[in-house]
């Protein structure tokens, strides 16, 4: 569950191929409106919510659905960890998936193959995860497998040391990628002194002292029922999942976990911090405070950004072609934050065109129409997106652990349908300010003025 950035949105480049395309989007769910509202506001019925032993259940059910998707979350992310052993958790899980008591690596590979089943696990600042897909014919069998990966890990050396180098090189490839390079520093600036500092993925110091008795142990701390979370989607009967589930990971101690919150960011001024390297453009991104999930400032935010990242793609490479991949995102995090992005030679320039762009978006009152084509680009997007049960057990997931419950899940579109031009200059005022800049590239074409104006 790595957090890719994109050189350019899927937004940006939708809302910028042209009126005519933007206008059948419209037109195309303009009809289905009030019918997919029906429809995404049902789904809540199709979930049933069940506890086990002090572990909760969220099972949302497909009918005819060939696959079944499902996720046990471990809570924290980086909460769980700390300076010495960085990147334990998600090791952990790593190589828990390698072989266990039952299923030996050998063993293991043939059944998943058998069955055409995949077991991967991933790691976020705010939780970790241990996934299962598999078709719905050899579920009773995946399951076997699934929770005995979850509840039996070998932590075997052989197993620890394969994992350990290939998260080893990808670590030490970071730093050579610029743009890579560009987000290292940016969260070692951004998240000083607060929990994020803890890279989930660990440093390659961390990665190489940690022995399988520490990951056993670690493994015997957080598999409790009071620090989890099962999501399952696809053709399932509730009932016989219950049952199930209280047979194997209702097993586990129910503990006692207790989830602490995450201090705020410091975006109490604006700062700049230039890395030098001889390169032939510059790396800029500008990082600023945001709403997460379970604010309702979310989804006006979420609507600003997309007008944003069209704003800049116009001024800068477009009108201008300063940068052939300028940009704006917004994160999903607990502690949240969006940034501008841009490479480019004239850096000055640039950052001057985009800050434009943000006081445009504080200032001036934004035409209706513009904000209808925003909702008609999110229903589609949103569609795309849950094509999936893993994609849907993911979002369930998210919701439920930092988005104020999982029934946020599917009010996203009438959400984001009710954003007014006056919500998008207010959350643009109330957030996009005191912009954080990170610069990889030659000092002398940074002009502090222009990039602390904000």
């Amino acid at each position: 569950m790595k957090v890719i950035r994109c050189q350019m949105s899927d937004v940006s480049k939708t809302l910028l191929l042209t009126l005519v395309f933007i206008t059948f989007t419209i037109s195309t769910f303009a009809q289905t409106v009030a019918g997919n509202k029906a429809s995404i506001a049902g789904q809540t019925a199709l979930v049933t919510e069940f506890d086990v032993n002090g572990l909760k259940v969220l099972v949302k059910h497909r009918a005819n659905s060939p696959t079944v998707a499902a996720g046990l979350f471990i809570r924290g992310g980086a909460r769980n960890i700390n300076a010495q052993n960085a990147g334990i958790e998600n090791l952990m899980l790593e190589v828990s998936t390698e072989s266990s008591k039952s299923f030996p690596r050998e063993t293991l590979r043939r059944e998943l193959a058998s069955t055409g089943s995949s077991i991967n696990s991933g790691a976020t600042n705010d939780y970790s995860v241990l996934s299962l897909a598999s078709t719905r014919q050899n579920f009773d069998r995946s399951w076997n497998v699934f929770t005995d990966i979850a509840l039996n890990p070998i932590f075997a050396t052989a197993d620890l040391e394969q994992v350990r180098q290939r998260l080893a090189t990808g670590l030490r490839e970071q730093e050579t990628d610029n743009d890579n390079f560009l987000h290292i520093l940016q969260d070692r600036i951004i998240y000083a002194n607060h929990p994020y500092a803890n890279s989930v993925s660990g440093t390659l110091d961390t990665i190489n002292r940690l022995t399988a008795k520490d990951l056993s142990e670690y493994h015997k701390k957080v598999m409790q029922t009071s620090q989890l979370l099962l999501v399952v989607v696809g053709d399932i009967d509730a009932k016989d999942l219950q049952t199930r589930v209280a047979a194997t990971l209702g097993k586990l101690p129910r503990g006692n976990y207790k989830e602490q919150a995450f201090p705020a960011l410091d975006f109490s001024k604006a700062t700049l911090d230039v890395t030098p390297r001889t390169l032939p453009t510059n790396y800029v991104q500008g990082v600023f405070n945001a709403p997460s999930p379970n604010n309702p400032d979310y989804y006006a935010m979420r609507v600003a950004i997309a007008l944003l990242q069209s704003r800049v793609f116009d001024e800068v490479r477009l009108k201008r072609q300063l940068s052939y991949a300028p940009n704006a995102e917004l994160d999903s995090f607990a502690v949240n934050t969006g940034n501008i992005y841009v490479t480019a030679v004239d850096a000055n320039q640039a950052v001057s065109v985009m800050l434009n762009e943000v006081k445009n978006l504080q200032t001036r009152t934004i035409n209706p129409e513009i904000l209808e084509s925003i909702s008609g680009h999110f229903l589609t997007k949103y569609y795309l997106a849950q094509e999936t049960n893993g994609a849907q057990a993911a979002e369930i997931a998210k919701y439920e652990l930092i988005g104020g419950g999982w029934r946020n899940a599917f009010q996203f579109l009438d959400k984001v349908r009710e954003v007014t031009p006056q919500d998008i200059q207010t959350v643009s005022n109330k957030y996009i300010k005191n912009l954080r800049f990170v610069v990889v590239g030659n000092p002398q074409a940074v002009n502090k003025d222009i990039f602390l104006q904000n």
